[in-house]
């Protein structure tokens, strides 16, 4: 057998240009999903992302597909691809691993955080309440939603941080929990929370009580879910238009 024959070709590696550009991309995209920009059902065109990120179809089609594998985006032949429209199961689903994780993230933290990650905690609690109180006189405010819901985000990180547990952090990051929670929000706009919501929440796990930081996560956690479910089951029966 001859060399020509006997020598398999490699595949081209990724270069890093490549993959930085597929990781803007890909942070790019998410973004426009989290604001809004792109809602539930929103058709995502490669073409458009493209020209709009001025980049190849190289890195955007691989940003959007690990944003598939995410779960975020979904796809059908001859239709497209969008953003992902759950059903009522998979809501569902994801507060229940939501709820599970997060609740041993309070219990931990309730047990392990320092005096000065507790007013820390509280700082960041104060600040949310007073964001949630704005937005929830002005819930069409998209810059003021956004921050809202990352400073959200920030705050339940936190308490996965101070939990020392490197393992629930990682898996409250790779599972999409808050990012899910976050995307569920912006399809509500704005969940009505009671008064001092987040400081109520932080006043429990800082008690030091593991079994009254659970109680309150759980019951922070929960307060939500009827809302998203009546937010996304309605667009659940859209039909995506087929491609001429």
């Amino acid at each position: 057998m001859s060399s020509s024959h006997s020598v398999l070709k490699k595949p081209r590696r990724k270069s890093s240009q490549e993959g930085s550009l597929a990781e803007r991309a890909y942070q790019l995209i998410l973004d426009q999903i989290l604001r809004g920009t792109l809602p539930l059902g929103a058709i995502v065109s490669r073409r458009r992302i493209a020209e709009q990120f001025d980049m190849s179809f190289i890195p955007v089609t691989a940003a959007l597909q690990r944003l598939e594998r995410d779960g975020l985006l979904e796809s059908r032949p001859r239709a497209g691809t969008r953003v992902k429209i759950p059903t009522a199961e998979e809501v569902q689903g994801r507060f229940d691993i939501r709820e599970a994780l997060e609740c041993q993230s309070a219990r931990l933290c309730a047990e392990r955080s320092t005096f000065q990650e507790h007013l820390d905690l509280k700082r960041s609690a104060e600040q949310m309440d007073i964001l949630n109180a704005r937005a929830a006189s002005d819930d069409e405010d998209r810059e003021l939603m956004f921050a809202v819901q990352r400073h959200h985000n920030d705050l339940h990180t936190k308490i996965a941080i101070y939990a020392r547990s490197e393992a629930l952090r990682a898996a409250i990051e790779n599972t999409h929990v808050l990012v899910f929670n976050w995307l569920f929000n912006t399809a509500v706009k704005h969940n009505p929370l009671p008064e001092g919501f987040h400081r109520q929440l932080i006043d429990a796990i800082v008690s030091g009580d593991p079994e009254m930081a659970e109680a309150a996560m759980r019951a922070h956690v929960r307060i939500g879910v009827k809302n998203v479910l009546n937010a996304v089951s309605p667009e659940s029966s859209t039909r995506w238009r087929e491609r001429r």
